[in-house]
């Protein structure tokens, strides 16, 4: 298990909440308003979802967000959808542009700037 101050540069860690990986460009999203521009095959980066925002995760690869835990809405539905999620980073809204190519481990809640 990773803590915090073993991640290498260009990694955030957050909690392993749905497993798997995959790699692809960053949306990051701060609004509801904002998910029309979400394309597929994205990778969903937001301080944190909610259940309105249904719809788009038949198009993203993974969702990666500042707050929640195992048990938050990105992690239960990217688990129905089979998709990896990696939860509770803090940071990672902020951290990453849209754009990013990004890996997202949902095994061992690393998300890894790939560019």
């Amino acid at each position: 298990e990773l803590g915090k101050g073993d991640v290498p540069e260009g990694t955030l860690k957050g909690m392993p909440a749905s497993p798997g990986t995959a790699e692809g460009p960053a949306r990051v999203i701060s609004t509801a308003d904002q998910l029309s521009e979400v394309q597929e095959g994205e990778i969903l980066v937001a301080p944190v979802t909610a259940p309105s925002w249904g719809p788009i995760f038949g198009k993203i690869r993974a969702t990666v967000t500042d707050i929640g835990g195992m048990m938050s809405h990105a992690a239960i539905v990217c688990r129905e959808y089979g998709m990896p999620a990696v939860t509770g980073t803090g940071t990672a809204s902020v951290d990453i542009v849209t754009g990013q190519m990004l890996r997202v481990d949902g095994t061992s809640g690393t998300v890894t700037i790939l560019d």
